[in-house]
């Protein structure tokens, strides 16, 4: 297909390029042999009279022209990919299809795991690739990079669709040797201590039970600032620091640790952990299936709470 000239296929192996930034690895990504991506650069340099990508190295470092292109690029190219795979029938049994999420060690060990494990019955192709949260999550759910977002709703970025899965509350931990923690955390008591906290991302960006803290104007004396929530309990053991966790994250560390779980002083407001996905994918077939399987789990996890 050509538009005004341009073969349109011209247009797969730029946004190779653009993501491989290297001319033998983004010929490799799309089958092709190098020669024929290297006669692709050059029409594309013709077409776009640019150079279009500049040699540093064994990089391919893109001009202002490519970088004007690749958005655009990319999201044409996959909305063409998702409109095909919505007209075909999606068989779980048969797919190798590789899921990328990101979500939190938290929701991975209470939540996704349970996930996983279902899938792996039901479609045993199937994979997953779980990510670190990135400092501005709504760029790849625009681009259509990631299939799911797993994340405190109040933070989800809007213009893409979303679901409720589960509510959760924080809870104050300690080593179970802590006697500061005996009896009734007092707020005076909470504040005087020192506190582990996770911190995400480049710009490390507070988790949830920071961010509520300080909607309160409370600001906390962190002792240690750590990158996942599964380091904090390790880091209350065999000290007086405390931490502000998770409710379920808390009690399942501490079926195995000796960990003491008090009620917090402060009445932080209850919050809900949701899944989104891009706009783009409303309508893949491979997505709807996972979104109902994940659904099903979180109707499962509310009602055993219930009776808990």
């Amino acid at each position: 297909m050509r538009l005004n000239g341009l073969d349109l296929n011209l247009l797969v192996a730029l946004d190779a390029l653009m993501t491989a930034r290297n001319l033998t690895a983004a010929a490799r990504n799309i089958n092709l042999s190098q020669p024929a991506m290297s006669a692709a650069v050059g029409r594309l340099r013709t077409y776009f009279k640019d150079d279009l990508f500049i040699m540093r190295g064994r990089e391919l470092v893109p001009t202002p022209l490519a970088e004007s292109l690749a958005a655009p690029t990319s999201e044409a190219l996959l909305h063409i990919q998702l409109t095909i795979a919505s007209r075909e029938a999606f068989d779980p049994a048969k797919s190798d299809r590789r899921f990328r999420v990101v979500v939190s060690d938290f929701m991975t060990i209470v939540f996704f795991r349970r996930v996983i494990e279902q899938v792996a019955r039901a479609a045993p192709g199937v994979s997953f690739e779980l990510l670190p949260f990135d400092d501005q999550p709504d760029e790849p759910l625009r681009r259509g990079e990631i299939d799911f977002l797993i994340f405190p709703e109040i933070f989800m970025p809007p213009g893409h669709p979303k679901a409720k899965l589960f509510d959760e509350t924080m809870v104050c931990v300690g080593c179970r040797s802590n006697r500061q923690l005996t009896g009734k955390l007092t707020f005076e008591k909470y504040m005087s201590m020192g506190h582990v906290m996770t911190q995400f991302g480049k710009t490390r960006k507070p988790s949830i039970e920071e961010w509520l803290l300080l909607e309160h104007g409370i600001k906390r004396r962190i002792e240690v600032a750590v990158q996942s929530f599964s380091m904090i309990p390790q880091l209350l053991l065999g000290t007086v620091r405390i931490a502000t966790m998770h409710r379920r994250l808390a009690q399942y560390f501490a079926k195995t640790m000796p960990l003491r779980i008090v009620k917090l002083p402060v009445p932080l407001p209850v919050f809900a952990e949701a899944i989104q996905w891009p706009a783009l994918h409303n309508s893949d077939p491979a997505s709807i299936w996972l979104r109902g399987i994940v659904l099903a789990e979180a109707k499962r996890m509310r009602i055993s709470r219930s009776y808990s």
